[in-house]
């Protein structure tokens, strides 16, 4: 039995002049079903939005409140980040991913979504008549909009078309015009939580440097690959990451995931030595100046849009890093929980008559995680969506991921305990009704 009715959802739409939930991005639908609960009163499931469901950690709350006392949010911080922030992102780097880089080349930002925002600005004007952005699709939609903001051109390939055809070569072919500034990926990936692997990356370092293309590293959902044992301080396994094949990337970590931060939107920059010493005629023309890629982000780009990245916040995350250096905070076992929701969503989905649109990756079955994507035969992505809110089921639709499949998109941090039977109930309900 539907929750919602049709005309409730319409008019609801037409409040947020939404044409329907199956087209609405991804915050449209978390408004549009939020407003469906507190003018109902019925409980609805939210997998639409990305926000983490724990408490930040204290570690970052408790530091952070020390440096407001100690009076740090009297004075602007500077545009290239704090130097207890830049040093503890050093130290973390190395300490997870097994990777040297020295302080200078963090870069704190206001969540890694103005990171990228950050980088795609950049990246686009390093070359005349090269602003063009290969997205490895499916993608994070918002990277999309950030790029229509630019007014960045890019393009869309599936990673699976490109593991079918032979990575290297097909992506070769992809980058052989000259055309692309610079390509994007997320790993693990959102929304279908593949993973590339070590391999896969040394092939896009090795492709990219021959086209003279700028990588781009969301490294938002970091060691969340629960199939591997990633986390322990200066241990391996460390996660894949280009960093180790190339110094031509911008690598974006961000506190919201990796510490439940989201609140105090910081993130960090970690850009290539080789990328951020590289001279561009084009910037220089444009800002004046050497033409520095590093110096333009922080002193041209990032500080027009933010003018730097709240003080105190980064004495927050600079303390939550050093911790996990140290070995005291476990923030893998913190994020663990999601890969054991994950795994419980999918049994009840795909007991009634779901399937996973994205089972696969390099490495076998797609993990247990923050998201993962689904589909019902018989279904496109947009009815699908449509359907899950009737029965009280927020998603976003793969359409708007970039995805060539059909399906949704569910995020496994904001659904609560007591509503794991409510998840049964409602979709025996929806199996019951499209049998």
């Amino acid at each position: 039995m539907r929750v919602f009715t049709e005309d409730t959802i319409a008019r609801a739409c037409r409040q947020f002049n939404i044409d329907s939930p199956g087209t609405a991005t991804i915050m449209d639908n978390a408004k549009l079903s939020a407003h469906l609960e507190r003018e109902t009163g019925i409980p609805v499931i939210h997998m639409e939005l990305g926000s983490p469901g724990f408490a930040p950690n204290k570690v970052g709350v408790e530091a952070e409140k020390a440096a407001l006392d100690a009076g740090v949010g009297s004075s602007y911080p500077p545009t290239d980040g704090l130097p207890v922030l830049k040093e503890a992102s050093s130290r973390f780097v190395k300490a997870f991913l097994g990777i040297d880089l020295p302080p200078l080349y963090h870069i704190p930002t206001t969540g890694s979504m103005l990171g990228a925002f950050g980088a795609f600005a950049g990246v686009s004007q390093c070359f005349k008549g090269r602003n063009r952005i290969l997205v490895l699709e499916p993608s994070f939609s918002a990277n999309k909009q950030q790029m229509a903001i630019l007014g960045t051109p890019w393009k869309g390939v599936e990673v699976t078309e490109l593991r079918a055809a032979g990575m290297e070569e097909a992506l070769r072919r992809e980058l052989a015009g000259g055309e692309f500034a610079a390509i994007v990926y997320s790993n693990p990936n959102n929304p279908s939580w593949m993973c590339l692997t070590d391999e896969e990356l040394a092939v896009i370092a090795r492709v990219a440097g021959e086209a003279g293309t700028i990588v781009i590293e969301d490294l938002a959902y970091f060691c969340m690959d629960l199939r591997a044992d990633y986390g322990t301080p200066y241990c391996k396994p460390y996660p894949p990451t280009v960093a180790r094949y190339t110094d031509n990337y911008i690598m974006l970590l961000s506190a919201s995931k990796i510490f439940s931060y989201a609140g105090q939107r910081i993130g960090v920059m970690c850009v290539g030595p080789e990328l951020y010493h590289a001279q561009f005629q084009a910037l220089a023309a444009r800002y004046g100046g050497s033409g520095i890629f590093g110096l333009t982000i922080t002193g041209n780009i990032l500080d027009q849009i933010t003018s730097g990245c709240t003080a105190s916040a980064q004495y927050g995350v600079a303390a939550m890093m050093n911790s996990s250096c140290e070995g005291s905070l476990d923030f893998v076992r913190d994020v663990s929980e999601y890969g054991a929701r994950a795994a419980r969503m999918k049994e009840i989905f795909l007991r009634h008559g779901f399937t996973l649109s994205y089972e696969r990756d390099a490495r076998g079955p797609v993990g247990d995680g923050f998201f993962f994507t689904l589909s019902r035969p018989g279904m496109d992505s947009a009815r699908l969506v449509d359907e899950l809110l009737a029965y009280g089921v927020s998603t976003v639709s793969l359409e708007k991921m970039g995805s060539a499949r059909q399906g949704v998109r569910v995020c496994s941090s904001r659904i609560k305990g007591d509503q794991f039977e409510l998840l049964e109930e409602r979709m025996a309900a929806f199996d019951a009704d499209h049998r």
